[in-house]
Protein backbone atom coordinates (compact mmCIF):
# COMPACT_ATOMS: atom_id res chain seq x y z
CA UNK A 1 0.00 0.00 0.00
CA UNK A 2 1.28 3.48 -0.94
CA UNK A 3 -1.21 5.48 1.13
CA UNK A 4 0.31 7.77 3.72
CA UNK A 5 -0.84 7.24 7.29
CA UNK A 6 -1.96 10.52 8.85
CA UNK A 7 -4.05 12.12 11.57
CA UNK A 8 -5.64 15.59 11.66
CA UNK A 9 -5.44 17.00 15.18
CA UNK A 10 -6.92 20.06 16.98
CA UNK A 11 -9.59 20.56 14.31
CA UNK A 12 -11.40 22.71 13.33
CA UNK A 13 -9.98 25.90 14.87
CA UNK A 14 -6.24 25.19 14.90
CA UNK A 15 -5.81 22.01 12.92
CA UNK A 16 -2.41 20.43 12.47
CA UNK A 17 -1.43 17.40 10.45
CA UNK A 18 0.63 14.46 11.73
CA UNK A 19 2.18 12.00 9.31
CA UNK A 20 3.34 8.55 10.42
CA UNK A 21 5.76 7.81 7.62
CA UNK A 22 6.94 4.26 7.04
CA UNK A 23 10.62 3.60 6.42
CA UNK A 24 11.71 5.30 3.17
CA UNK A 25 8.25 6.79 2.55
CA UNK A 26 8.07 10.35 1.17
CA UNK A 27 5.52 13.14 1.40
CA UNK A 28 5.46 16.57 -0.30
CA UNK A 29 4.75 19.55 1.98
CA UNK A 30 4.23 23.23 1.30
CA UNK A 31 7.47 25.11 1.97
CA UNK A 32 7.69 26.42 5.53
CA UNK A 33 4.81 24.31 6.90
CA UNK A 34 6.93 21.77 8.81
CA UNK A 35 6.49 22.20 12.59
CA UNK A 36 8.44 19.22 14.03
CA UNK A 37 9.79 15.81 12.99
CA UNK A 38 11.82 12.81 14.06
CA UNK A 39 15.53 13.02 13.36
CA UNK A 40 15.38 10.16 10.86
CA UNK A 41 13.28 12.31 8.51
CA UNK A 42 15.31 14.20 5.94
CA UNK A 43 14.15 17.21 3.97
CA UNK A 44 15.12 18.54 0.59
CA UNK A 45 13.56 21.33 -1.46
CA UNK A 46 12.56 20.83 -5.04
CA UNK A 47 10.74 22.66 -7.82
CA UNK A 48 8.09 20.11 -8.73
CA UNK A 49 7.45 19.90 -12.46
CA UNK A 50 10.31 22.24 -13.38
CA UNK A 51 10.92 25.97 -13.13
CA UNK A 52 7.92 27.16 -15.14
CA UNK A 53 5.41 25.18 -13.04
CA UNK A 54 7.18 26.42 -9.93
CA UNK A 55 6.79 30.02 -11.08
CA UNK A 56 3.14 29.29 -11.78
CA UNK A 57 2.66 28.12 -8.20
CA UNK A 58 4.24 31.37 -6.99
CA UNK A 59 1.62 33.31 -8.94
CA UNK A 60 -1.00 31.10 -7.28
CA UNK A 61 0.14 32.18 -3.81
CA UNK A 62 2.40 29.19 -3.09
CA UNK A 63 6.15 28.94 -2.71
CA UNK A 64 8.40 28.32 -5.70
CA UNK A 65 9.72 25.27 -3.84
CA UNK A 66 7.98 22.24 -2.36
CA UNK A 67 9.63 20.46 0.56
CA UNK A 68 10.14 16.71 0.21
CA UNK A 69 10.31 14.77 3.48
CA UNK A 70 11.55 11.17 3.58
CA UNK A 71 11.80 8.82 6.56
CA UNK A 72 15.24 7.36 5.88
CA UNK A 73 15.84 3.84 7.15
CA UNK A 74 13.07 3.74 9.74
CA UNK A 75 9.58 5.04 10.47
CA UNK A 76 9.11 8.56 11.83
CA UNK A 77 6.59 11.26 12.69
CA UNK A 78 6.22 14.56 10.88
CA UNK A 79 4.06 17.46 12.12
CA UNK A 80 2.74 20.02 9.62
CA UNK A 81 0.87 23.27 10.39
CA UNK A 82 -0.81 25.64 7.88
CA UNK A 83 -0.16 29.37 8.00
CA UNK A 84 -3.62 30.48 9.20
CA UNK A 85 -5.93 29.06 11.93
CA UNK A 86 -8.49 26.73 10.45
CA UNK A 87 -9.25 23.18 9.36
CA UNK A 88 -7.45 20.63 7.21
CA UNK A 89 -9.23 18.39 4.72
CA UNK A 90 -8.00 15.17 3.10
CA UNK A 91 -8.90 14.19 -0.46
CA UNK A 92 -7.86 11.18 -2.52
CA UNK A 93 -7.17 11.76 -6.20
CA UNK A 94 -7.86 8.86 -8.51
CA UNK A 95 -7.41 10.25 -12.00
CA UNK A 96 -9.68 13.26 -11.45
CA UNK A 97 -8.66 16.83 -10.70
CA UNK A 98 -9.11 19.08 -7.67
CA UNK A 99 -9.06 22.88 -7.74
CA UNK A 100 -7.75 24.52 -4.55
CA UNK A 101 -7.80 28.16 -3.48
CA UNK A 102 -4.59 30.15 -3.56
CA UNK A 103 -2.40 29.30 -0.53
CA UNK A 104 -4.65 26.34 0.39
CA UNK A 105 -2.21 23.53 -0.45
CA UNK A 106 -0.73 21.76 2.60
CA UNK A 107 0.72 18.39 1.52
CA UNK A 108 0.44 15.59 -1.03
CA UNK A 109 1.74 12.22 -2.12
CA UNK A 110 4.77 12.33 -4.46
CA UNK A 111 2.51 10.92 -7.21
CA UNK A 112 0.31 14.08 -7.15
CA UNK A 113 1.15 16.96 -9.49
CA UNK A 114 0.47 20.53 -8.30
CA UNK A 115 -0.01 23.05 -11.09
CA UNK A 116 -1.81 26.35 -11.61
CA UNK A 117 -4.86 27.24 -13.66
CA UNK A 118 -5.29 30.78 -14.94
CA UNK A 119 -8.73 32.14 -14.10
CA UNK A 120 -8.60 35.06 -16.53
CA UNK A 121 -10.89 37.95 -15.78
CA UNK A 122 -13.09 35.70 -13.64
CA UNK A 123 -10.38 35.83 -11.00
CA UNK A 124 -9.58 39.51 -11.55
CA UNK A 125 -13.10 40.76 -10.98
CA UNK A 126 -13.62 38.52 -7.95
CA UNK A 127 -10.79 40.29 -6.13
CA UNK A 128 -9.11 36.93 -5.60
CA UNK A 129 -5.92 35.51 -7.08
CA UNK A 130 -5.75 35.19 -10.85
CA UNK A 131 -4.69 31.59 -10.34
CA UNK A 132 -6.13 28.48 -8.72
CA UNK A 133 -4.01 25.48 -7.84
CA UNK A 134 -4.89 22.31 -9.73
CA UNK A 135 -3.98 18.91 -8.31
CA UNK A 136 -3.95 15.88 -10.61
CA UNK A 137 -2.61 12.34 -10.62
CA UNK A 138 -3.27 9.61 -8.08
CA UNK A 139 -2.71 9.81 -4.36
CA UNK A 140 -3.43 11.83 -1.23
CA UNK A 141 -3.73 15.60 -0.96
CA UNK A 142 -4.43 17.79 2.05
CA UNK A 143 -5.69 21.37 1.87
CA UNK A 144 -6.56 23.96 4.52
CA UNK A 145 -8.98 26.80 5.17
CA UNK A 146 -9.43 29.87 7.34
CA UNK A 147 -12.08 28.63 9.79
CA UNK A 148 -13.92 25.32 9.58
CA UNK A 149 -14.54 23.46 6.30
CA UNK A 150 -18.04 22.62 5.08
CA UNK A 151 -18.44 20.00 2.33
CA UNK A 152 -21.31 20.58 -0.11
CA UNK A 153 -22.45 18.06 -2.75
CA UNK A 154 -23.49 20.04 -5.84
CA UNK A 155 -26.04 18.68 -8.30
CA UNK A 156 -27.14 21.46 -10.64
CA UNK A 157 -26.54 25.10 -9.65
CA UNK A 158 -24.98 26.43 -6.44
CA UNK A 159 -23.85 29.95 -5.47
CA UNK A 160 -20.96 30.81 -3.12
CA UNK A 161 -19.38 34.12 -2.13
CA UNK A 162 -15.94 34.17 -3.78
CA UNK A 163 -14.15 34.73 -0.46
CA UNK A 164 -15.46 31.48 1.05
CA UNK A 165 -14.35 29.00 -1.62
CA UNK A 166 -11.70 26.51 -0.46
CA UNK A 167 -11.69 23.76 -3.11
CA UNK A 168 -13.89 22.00 -5.65
CA UNK A 169 -13.74 19.02 -7.97
CA UNK A 170 -12.94 19.93 -11.55
CA UNK A 171 -16.13 18.22 -12.73
CA UNK A 172 -17.84 21.49 -11.68
CA UNK A 173 -17.99 24.44 -14.07
CA UNK A 174 -18.03 27.93 -12.60
CA UNK A 175 -18.42 31.60 -13.44
CA UNK A 176 -18.10 34.77 -11.35
CA UNK A 177 -21.04 37.18 -11.30
CA UNK A 178 -22.44 39.99 -9.19
CA UNK A 179 -25.12 39.06 -6.70
CA UNK A 180 -28.33 40.55 -8.08
CA UNK A 181 -26.84 40.99 -11.55
CA UNK A 182 -24.95 43.83 -13.25
CA UNK A 183 -27.56 46.50 -12.53
CA UNK A 184 -28.43 49.25 -10.06
CA UNK A 185 -30.19 46.60 -7.97
CA UNK A 186 -27.05 44.46 -7.97
CA UNK A 187 -24.82 47.38 -6.98
CA UNK A 188 -27.27 48.36 -4.22
CA UNK A 189 -27.22 44.77 -2.91
CA UNK A 190 -23.43 44.78 -2.83
CA UNK A 191 -22.96 48.22 -1.25
CA UNK A 192 -25.82 48.24 1.27
CA UNK A 193 -26.05 44.54 1.97
CA UNK A 194 -22.35 43.86 2.27
CA UNK A 195 -22.51 41.21 -0.46
CA UNK A 196 -20.77 41.41 -3.81
CA UNK A 197 -19.29 38.97 -6.27
CA UNK A 198 -20.28 35.33 -6.11
CA UNK A 199 -19.24 32.17 -7.89
CA UNK A 200 -21.98 30.16 -9.59
CA UNK A 201 -21.13 26.46 -9.85
CA UNK A 202 -22.84 24.12 -12.28
CA UNK A 203 -22.67 20.36 -12.73
CA UNK A 204 -22.12 17.46 -10.36
CA UNK A 205 -19.31 17.30 -7.85
CA UNK A 206 -18.17 18.26 -4.39
CA UNK A 207 -17.42 21.75 -3.16
CA UNK A 208 -15.67 22.82 0.06
CA UNK A 209 -16.24 26.22 1.64
CA UNK A 210 -14.81 27.84 4.78
CA UNK A 211 -16.83 29.18 7.71
CA UNK A 212 -14.87 32.45 7.89
CA UNK A 213 -13.60 34.93 5.33
CA UNK A 214 -10.03 36.21 5.67
CA UNK A 215 -10.55 39.57 3.94
CA UNK A 216 -13.40 40.37 6.34
CA UNK A 217 -10.98 39.87 9.24
CA UNK A 218 -8.38 42.10 7.57
CA UNK A 219 -10.96 44.86 7.05
CA UNK A 220 -12.08 44.53 10.67
CA UNK A 221 -8.52 44.86 11.99
CA UNK A 222 -7.43 47.63 9.60
CA UNK A 223 -8.75 50.58 11.71
CA UNK A 224 -6.76 49.30 14.71
CA UNK A 225 -3.40 49.05 12.98
CA UNK A 226 -0.64 51.47 14.13
CA UNK A 227 -0.30 54.55 11.93
CA UNK A 228 3.00 56.34 11.59
CA UNK A 229 2.79 59.86 12.94
CA UNK A 230 3.48 62.73 10.55
CA UNK A 231 5.18 64.72 13.34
Amino acid sequence: MNEIKYEIEHSPAYASLRFDLRANQTVLVESGAMAAMDSCIKMKSKVQGGLMKGLGRMLGGESLFISEFTAEGRAGELYVSPGVPGEIQHYYLNGNGLMVQSSGFVAASPTVQIDTKFQGFKGFFSGESLFLLRATGQGDIWFSSYGAIVEIPVAGDYVVDTGYIVAFEDSLQYKVEMLGGLSFKGLRTGILGGEGLVCRFQGNGRLWIQSRELYALINFLNPFRPVKSSN
